[in-house]
């Protein structure tokens, strides 16, 4: 697959104003990028934008479940760079987490609409200037380790990380002829600001069964840095699959050759998670406020 550099390349980042998005757009800056940026959180996006200066051609407010504003933006940035852009990164997203008794029609809809359409609005609205243009280029899309594994509890977020990683998979071959090269980044656990926003639907964040669970998650999680430096390198190298931490990657390998564990596993993660559980709490509501980078 092509190896992209990003010295020079015009990049796009969704969910650029914290998490891997921002740390990602930084790096990319050092590497010589030219950047546009978006997030749906307008004050957190300006102070990067101001931070890393003339290396950001357009940056502006939006949320990606709007395709008439995802096409808007995309119009504005190609009239802004001159036309097309070389490297469109979505990074954006939330996370929903529930039973599937607990969850409302909602929380899918919500979930599936930033995570898997929201990635499907910026490729629509950006890659078929890229194949016009004729430069070859480099497209990357954060799924999670919720789109490799049956992780307790994730269904909504992984019906959203299994489907981009299908899309994901089918462009990888389609833009080959184009020169585009497409990566899956599989991150695991990543200390952002996603891991206090997560919607637990059913469950008492204050349980301290609960707060065992997530001080667990955070005490193996990697920083924005190491994930968005990881996710870079792939695109450096031409990998079609990244992964920001071992045990996700040792993870891949054994759900694929040794199965048997794997689902022992799963089995075990799942009674964890129901000890984790007070049954008969409402369910969450979800809000457009939680759309963030990771």
């Amino acid at each position: 697959m092509r190896k992209t550099s990003f010295a020079g390349a015009i990049t796009v980042i969704t969910g650029a104003g914290s998490g891997i998005g921002r740390a990602a757009a930084e790096l990319a800056a050092a590497r010589g990028a030219s950047l546009v940026l978006t997030d749906i959180q307008g004050d957190l996006l300006g102070e990067v934008a101001a931070r890393l200066g003339d290396a950001v051609l357009h940056h502006e407010a939006l949320d990606v479940t709007d395709a008439e504003a995802v096409l808007a933006f995309a119009e504005r940035t190609h009239a802004a760079v001159g036309g097309s852009v070389d490297i469109v990164m979505n990074v954006a997203g939330i996370s929903t987490w529930g039973r599937i008794q607990d969850l409302e029609l909602q929380h899918w809809q919500r979930t599936v609409d930033v995570d898997l359409m929201g990635p499907i609005h910026v490729m629509h609205a950006f890659t078929p200037a890229m194949i016009d243009a004729g430069r070859g280029g480099h497209i990357v899309n954060v799924s999670s380790a919720a789109g490799l594994f049956g992780l307790p509890l994730h269904a909504p977020y992984s019906a959203a990380k299994f489907g981009l990683r299908g899309v994901n998979e089918v462009l990888r071959f389609d833009l080959a002829a184009h020169d585009i090269g497409v990566t899956l980044v599989c991150p695991g656990a990543v200390a952002t600001p996603l891991v206090g926003t997560v919607n637990i639907v059913g469950v008492d964040r204050d349980d301290p069964q609960v707060s065992k669970l997530v001080g667990h998650f955070e005490k193996h999680a990697v920083t924005p840095e190491v994930a968005a430096e990881k996710m870079l390198r792939a695109v450096e190298k031409g990998r079609h699959m990244a992964f920001t931490s071992n045990d996700i990657r040792f993870g891949w390998y054994g759900q694929r050759y040794v199965p048997f564990g794997y689902s022992v596993v799963m089995h075990v993660m799942n009674r964890m998670a129901r000890k984790a559980l007070r049954p008969g709490q409402a369910a969450g509501a979800v809000s457009p406020a939680t759309t963030k980078a990771r």
